[in-house]
């Protein structure tokens, strides 16, 4: 059992090297996580190019939704996107706050952090800011945020409850997330949520609906509603690494799942 200090470096050091990849790299792979699959590109993200402020440069195929499509973004807004990546959430967010409005990405890797600055550099974008920070501990003030988005990263956060409880601190009241995330569903095998590169790559990490619903819901949130879920498909060559036989028929046949889903929940007044 990998102690809390090590999980995070772990993430820290793999989203360095996807950092650093290329674009085709990161597209090709599972949330980035390395050439895992010969079968089909990236297995979680879905299509950012018909969004208003999609910078295809910043976008590196790590997500598992489209939260911002959700976020209900209003002109003037103070937006935070947490694990802001390359800045391809911000900068989407960006097209619906407007010139009035502010964007904060943060992520905890600084090679990550880095990246996003030069985007935003590049396109000459004043109102968008990136800052390294742990999203268990965030480094902002409470009632900050009008609106919270986030994209396949809080599942990779040893201790979500603390987390939420920070997306609720930062949050101003009536203020909301609009998040995108992994669960499971029945009971995944230990060999496949346990992969070091399934974790950083979105998979093991995942708690199931129900337990991550009941985080959210501690955290002081409502109303809590699901506004996307979706059945992920893994490959059957990823699948045969990790499984034997009999746990392949069981997920075939539906025992045992891992879902893609995007929620929104509100601070209340």
């Amino acid at each position: 059992m990998k102690s809390i200090d090590e999980i995070k470096n772990m993430v820290r050091e793999k989203y360095a090297t996807i950092a650093r990849q290329s674009l085709q790299q990161n597209k090709s792979s599972c949330c980035g996580s390395g050439n895992c699959s010969s079968e089909v590109y990236n297995i979680m993200t879905e299509d950012y190019s018909t969004l208003s402020g999609y910078v295809p440069n910043a976008d590196l195929g790590l997500g598992c939704g489209l939260p911002t499509e959700f976020a209900r973004i209003k002109p003037g807004d103070t937006v935070v996107d947490l694990g802001s990546g390359a800045g391809n959430d911000c900068f989407v967010a960006r097209q619906e706050t407007g010139p009035t409005g502010m964007v904060v990405g943060v992520d905890f890797t600084p090679e990550m952090v880095e990246k996003a600055r030069n985007n935003a550099r590049k396109l000459g974008f004043d109102n968008v800011t990136f800052i390294q920070g742990d999203i268990e501990q965030l480094p902002l003030n409470e009632h900050f945020a009008d609106v919270v988005v986030s994209n396949c990263v809080l599942n990779l956060v040893p201790d979500k409850g603390k987390a939420y409880k920070e997306v609720f601190r930062i949050l101003k009241p009536g203020g909301h997330f609009s998040i995108s995330d992994v669960v499971l569903e029945g009971n995944i095998p230990d060999r496949l949520r346990q992969q070091a590169e399934l974790y950083a790559g979105c998979v093991s990490g995942a708690v199931t609906k129900p337990e991550y619903l009941s985080i959210i819901y501690n955290a002081g949130f409502t109303p809590v509603d699901v506004q996307k879920y979706r059945n992920i498909v893994i490959p059957d060559d990823i699948l045969t690494n990790h499984l034997s036989p009999e746990e392949l028929d069981l997920y075939r046949s539906g025992a045992f799942g891992i879902f893609s889903m995007t929620l929104s929940g509100v601070k209340p007044v």
